[in-house]
């Protein structure tokens, strides 16, 4: 049985679920779990415990995180990313000084209150199987803590944004919230984790590379040891 933690690139169309899931079958064991939910249509990094490292699940799964994503401004829908239903349309009015100011006016702690279409559980279902049954119930707001945020590129309606946050951030929730704010709507079109605590992008596997290191025996070689884990994070022991 393998121990410790592999740094998985998670493609678009799968689950974390699914990842998890495909890794038991590749590795052939049965004792693997992630740590953090990344959305069907986003990608990149998701570190995975095996064996041993499942025990570190919760406690890397609480480190901050950085994505880069794309905010289509002039659409809201019910799920605040491009997959959902589209609930409005409206012209952008808005320059890209306004644009810029509003963005970073997000910078900081916020209050953010969680999606309908999200895995969180209330009463034992989660949210989104409410969601789909047409069910929208109140959800309180939840303190996060955006670190920085950074425009990487602006040709309007779509800006590109860096954004560094705590454990528990909606990213699309932060693009619905810019584009209320503005006053057209905003969406999320696009979303890739490029690092989870230290875990980056630039060293993530995906799961046909994941394939090939059993096959050639170096699986091995690609995980972080938990001793190297609790090295990147003292507090954890």
């Amino acid at each position: 049985m393998l121990n410790g933690i592999l740094n998985v690139y998670k493609e678009k169309g799968y689950t974390s679920h699914d990842v998890v899931a495909k890794l038991r079958g590749i590795l052939k064991q049965k004792k693997i779990g992630h740590t953090g939910t990344l959305d069907p249509q986003a990608q990149g990094v998701l570190p995975v415990c095996l064996g041993k490292g499942t025990k570190l699940c919760d406690l890397l799964a609480d480190h901050d995180k950085e994505y880069e994503a794309v905010l289509r401004l002039g659409i809201t829908t019910d799920t605040q990313d491009m997959e959902g239903t589209i609930l409005k349309e409206s012209s952008v009015q808005v320059s890209e000084e306004e644009v810029r100011t509003c963005i970073l006016s997000f910078q900081g702690e916020q209050q953010q209150v969680p999606p309908m279409y999200s895995a969180l559980k209330v009463n034992g279902k989660k949210l989104y199987e409410l969601a789909r049954e047409g069910k929208t119930i109140e959800r309180k707001p939840r303190p996060v803590v955006f670190y920085e945020i950074r425009i990487l590129d602006m040709e309007l309606p779509l800006v590109r944004i860096s954004v560094t946050c705590s454990k528990g951030t909606y990213i699309r929730t932060l693009c619905n919230d810019i584009g209320e704010k503005l006053g057209c709507g905003g969406a999320m079109e696009e979303l890739l984790r490029t690092r989870s605590g230290n875990f980056t992008l630039e060293e993530s596997m995906t799961l046909s590379q994941v394939e090939e290191a059993v096959a050639d025996g170096t699986i091995g070689e690609k995980l972080v040891s938990i001793e190297d884990v609790l090295s990147m994070y003292p507090v954890l022991t």
